[in-house]
């Protein structure tokens, strides 16, 4: 059995429409078979688009969202990968920021939403899950979590590393701030904790962690993947858009520190 895995990371550009947001996507897992990737991540919401705060976007369109999903779909089926497809979700209880995961034939494992929201994000995104599942496609076992509960709960990471995942990936959305700090090399001490936060929660549980943002110009995140000893794997150039590939190698992300955890009943 193969223990070297390659998943593509999908640092692209926020998209101008919700059609250009799946054209994006279906291009990128083209792209991502061709470079022999067996999943590819997007970053969350990246379809229809996230609804960043200062902006007004179309309201949430069910008969878009569901074509949408099929054309996923078709293209993860045509590229033969694997997909973690940040989306919109309606449910009963409102809009809900999720993502949607495809194995290599097209087929729709399941959702996993997200459950710790921002309270900026409160008044757009009423909804928001509290189930969390782990994935497996090919060879790899992996969970998702999305921006602020990566970030802040290490509590939903090591629920997934404590369930077999080898890497846990982390869609999020981020754009230049007011005064930020602008970034060139990834984890600057100058910067915001976020990109530490990174290390962190590979380190803490012994797996990798993959997150992918936006290529958006002055960030203050980028796409990268930690190794299970909270080193960096490698990173995307900040705000260039395109894919970012790594190669896992599976013997690493053991889980040791996730299981050893006797605090709590994750």
């Amino acid at each position: 059995m193969a223990t070297t895995v390659r998943i593509a990371l999908a640092n692209l550009r926020a998209a101008t429409t919700p059609d250009e947001s799946v054209a994006l996507a279906a291009a990128a897992i083209a792209e991502a078979g061709a470079a022999g990737a067996l999943i590819v991540c997007f970053p969350e919401c990246f379809v229809p688009g996230y609804r960043w705060t200062a902006t007004s976007r179309p309201a949430p369109d069910a008969a878009f969202l569901a074509q949408a999903l099929l054309s996923v779909g078709a293209a993860a089926k045509a590229a033969g990968v694997g997909v973690v497809m940040g989306m919109e979700r309606l449910t009963p209880g409102g809009l809900q920021i999720s993502a949607a995961v495809f194995d290599t034939g097209g087929t729709l494992l399941g959702w996993q939403d997200k459950g710790q929201i921002d309270p900026s994000e409160e008044p757009i995104y009423p909804a928001f899950g509290a189930e969390r599942r782990v994935f497996t496609v090919g060879t790899l076992t992996f969970g998702v979590v999305i921006c602020h509960e990566g970030w802040r709960y290490p509590e939903t990471v090591r629920w997934a590393a404590r369930r077999g995942a080898q890497v846990v990936f982390h869609p999020h959305a981020s754009v230049a701030e007011p005064g930020g700090f602008t970034p060139s090399t990834y984890a600057d001490p100058r910067n915001s904790f976020h990109e530490k936060a990174v290390f962190c929660r590979a380190a803490e549980n012994t797996v990798y962690f993959a997150t992918v943002n936006y290529a958006s110009e002055g960030a203050g995140t980028t796409s990268a993947v930690a190794n299970p000893d909270g080193s960096l794997l490698g990173y995307q150039p900040y705000g260039q858009h395109g894919l970012f590939l790594a190669d896992l190698d599976l013997k690493a992300a053991t889980g040791l520190l996730a299981s050893r955890c006797r605090t709590s009943p994750l």
